[in-house]
């Protein structure tokens, strides 16, 4: 009879005690599935007397984690601590060293140190699973790694982050402005008191350079990764998508191209009929381009402390069952210096936005700032005028007219070189809004 697996948890905030439930509630199943009994043996936290809402009094307390990671009563070390660093990169170490499987959720510790990390998995035989780190309870990573493992990848983009998309989300359906939809956010808790890494797409970033690692055999570089985030986005920018037959989504996008390897995250524009925009709320959405299925998308909860468990559980029972493949699908020596594509070559349409000043002339200055750049519109829409400024009250004084603009494919360095001569130009009021738009 197979002996049971002997689980240590270092972390017991709102996943950490999801799993030791999970795995309770599950026992049965999982010794079914998985051939073996699974029992958490040990814990660690930073309060033993804080309530959890599960019993811990049955497993061993460690106040250290890293002490937990190389306790030799453990077969597998999961670290729900989060951050880049110490103590949850030290106890990684520890653990494998130690020639114990690791499962994380620690996506800024596998966008940091995940080559290291990985290399140290392999040489000492051991798993190194993190389902939990990208997109919550979506089976994204093991799809990457050993679903598709038959098929060439082109693009993976998605929606990677629940708490800008509600944010977009609302702005949409209610009309209410990005500062009102954030307080919200922070009231319901799907935003942080300080949201910058979230609407910033920080989190976003480092989550894509861990897909596009496993989807193109890539080195992680969140270096390479440009970032825009949703604080720009107006009501007006929603209402003219969905004239336009679009939604703005915050996208996590990685394109394999001539040039290398083209990693972004921005707001986006996406085709009202494409399935990443139906996805609403909090809910993320990862969608994947590849020679033999074509196009997939995956779907569900991005948060939240019983969906992660899910991943997390999910990646103890390969364990529990003897699977252990390469962390990100190629092993780590063999995985290759990501070959950066500058985001000035990015091609595709764009979604422009300026308040033109109402005078003669201002219209055929634009067009031919946009024609020296080689750039066609596919349309154009003038909106209602803007209020009339302060002092304003002659004819000669008129409120700038907002204009929308459309293009074809083009490169982003042309619609950077055209809007900057525009605003040198001094016909337009403010900085044009720029939004990318991205094709199924």
């Amino acid at each position: 009879m197979t002996a049971p697996l002997k689980v240590g948890i270092a972390g017991l905030g709102t996943v950490g005690a999801s799993v030791v439930r999970l795995l309770a509630r599950q026992r049965d199943a999982l010794e079914a599935r998985c051939g073996r009994a699974i029992n958490v043996v040990a814990v660690s936290a930073r309060s033993k007397g804080k309530q959890r809402g599960v019993d811990t009094a049955s497993y061993r307390w460690f106040d250290d984690p890293v002490a937990l990671a190389s306790d030799p009563a453990i077969d597998v070390f999961v670290e729900l601590i989060g951050g880049e660093g110490d103590p949850a990169k030290r106890a990684l170490e520890m653990a494998l060293s130690r020639g114990k499987s690791v499962i994380t959720a620690n996506k800024a510790l596998l966008a940091r140190h995940g080559l290291d990390l990985a290399a140290l998995a392999e040489k000492h035989r051991v798993a190194l699973n993190f389902e939990a780190a990208v997109a919550g309870g979506i089976p994204i990573v093991k799809t990457l790694r050993e679903g598709l493992v038959g098929n060439s990848l082109t693009r993976i983009y998605g929606i990677l982050n629940g708490t800008c998309n509600y944010i977009l989300t609302r702005m949409e359906q209610d009309g209410l402005s990005f500062e009102e939809c954030l307080k919200d956010a922070q009231r319901l808790g799907y935003a942080e008191a300080d949201p910058a890494f979230d609407i910033e797409g920080h989190d976003t970033a480092q989550k894509l350079a861990i897909l596009a690692s496993l989807a193109f055999g890539t080195r992680v570089d969140t270096e390479a990764v440009y970032v825009e985030g949703i604080a720009s986005i107006t009501p007006e920018d929603l209402e003219a998508a969905e004239e336009l037959g679009y939604r703005i989504k915050l996208l996590g996008v990685a394109v394999a191209t001539g040039q290398g390897i083209e990693q972004r995250v921005h707001p986006t524009m996406v085709p009202k009929g494409s399935a990443i925009a139906q996805v609403m709320g909090v809910t993320n959405a990862v969608t994947i381009d590849a020679d033999a299925v074509n196009e997939i998308t995956l779907m569900g909860p991005g948060a939240g402390g019983e969906a992660t468990a899910s991943a997390v559980v999910s990646d103890i029972g390969d364990v529990a069952r003897g699977v252990r493949t390469a962390p990100f699908g190629t092993p780590a020596s063999k995985l290759q210096a990501i070959g950066r594509a500058p985001m000035q070559r990015h091609e595709g349409g764009y979604y422009i936005r300026l308040l033109a000043v109402d005078r003669p002339g201002t219209a055929a200055v634009i067009a031919a700032r946009l024609a020296e750049q080689n750039i066609s519109l596919e349309s154009i829409m003038q909106r209602h005028r803007g209020p009339r400024p302060q002092g304003g009250d002659s004819p000669k004084s008129a409120a700038p007219v907002p204009v929308i603009l459309i293009t074809y494919a083009t490169t982003e360095d042309a619609v950077r070189r055209a809007l900057a001569a525009v605003e040198e130009d001094g016909v337009i009021a403010q900085a044009p809004q720029v939004i990318r738009i991205e094709k199924n």
